[in-house]
């Protein structure tokens, strides 16, 4: 059977016949194949269609000519090189048509593959970057968690530390009165008798001492009617319970997290950015308090 050119098929296939001979003589005429390739690749850009310029006498990849005389057939004059080829019929045509739309969709399959391909690829690579995000998002929160339960330890520790030194200096005073007045007793002359000398102080006569709280019970109540209760030290700052809300507190609709203002209930109180550098001591809410948390406005 006869076949056709590489520019015919092209042009048979649905090939525009500019960008067929463009593809022909950029891919060096080496067949349909390889030109096909070139216009599946190139199809989207903005030149395909402008004439490719080419050397005079270059079409297609033949050798220029040098004279008029060689361009005569040597089968004679008159003769003519699509008279040197058999005609195609009609079932010849068609057939190496089909055989050509084959070979199109199949460069067409093989094409969406790739690109399939390309494009899970570059999902797995989302989802691993998303993945990895969230990870080192945990671990910031993790290592702030465990800094401020140390920081939270060695406060405590010091404390403690200074509570014993207070009752250690207690002890001492204590010592010293009953040793000052113990000893007086039997020195004092006659007159003391009769007149009234200072009494040593017993522990029943000192005054109450007021109970000193190191632990606070906090209760905060969220805005969509959950509460969160947590144990924190009364000379830590108030700053600790709005970050402790801030970290406990559920994902808001939207997915962002809107600033927070603390409030008290009894009496109403609000807090301001001032009041979250003092203890909570010294704000009234040892040993327990309810709070309750509010959005805050943007100034």
């Amino acid at each position: 059977m006869a076949e056709l050119t590489a520019l015919e098929s092209l042009i048979e296939m649905g090939f525009p016949s500019g960008r067929a001979e463009k593809a022909l003589a950029l891919t060096g005429n080496q067949g349909i194949e390889a030109a096909m390739d070139w216009l599946m690749e190139h199809e989207d850009d903005p030149d395909v269609d402008e004439p490719l310029e080419t050397p005079l006498g270059h079409v297609l990849g033949r050798e220029p000519t040098s004279s008029s005389s060689e361009q005569v057939d040597p089968e004679g004059p008159g003769s003519t090189a699509g008279e040197s080829r058999p005609i195609l019929t009609e079932e010849e045509r068609q057939e190496q048509t089909k055989r050509m739309l084959e070979l199109v969709a199949q460069k067409q399959r093989e094409r969406e593959e790739r690109e399939e391909r390309e494009a899970l690829e570059r999902e797995k690579q989302r989802r691993r970057q998303g993945q990895e995000l969230t990870a080192a998002r945990q671990k910031l929160q993790e290592d702030e968690m465990r800094r401020a339960a140390e920081e939270r330890r060695r406060e405590k520790a010091e404390e403690l530390a200074a509570r014993q030194r207070v009752r250690e200096k207690i002890e001492r005073d204590k010592a010293e009165r009953a040793k000052k007045y113990g000893g007086s007793v039997g020195s004092q002359p006659s007159p003391s008798g009769t007149e009234p000398g200072p009494v040593p102080s017993s522990p029943s006569q000192e005054p109450p001492v007021k109970r000193e709280y190191d632990q606070c019970r906090i209760q905060v109540r969220l805005p969509d009617g959950t509460s969160l209760t947590q144990t924190f030290r009364a000379r830590e700052q108030l700053a600790a319970v709005r970050l402790y809300v801030e970290l406990h507190r559920g994902e808001e609709p939207g997915g962002g997290q809107d600033p927070v203002q603390l409030l008290s209930g009894f009496p109403r109180r609000a807090f301001s950015e001032a009041d979250m550098e003092r203890p909570l001591q010294e704000l009234g809410l040892v040993p327990s308090a309810v709070l309750i948390v509010a959005k805050k406005c943007p100034s």
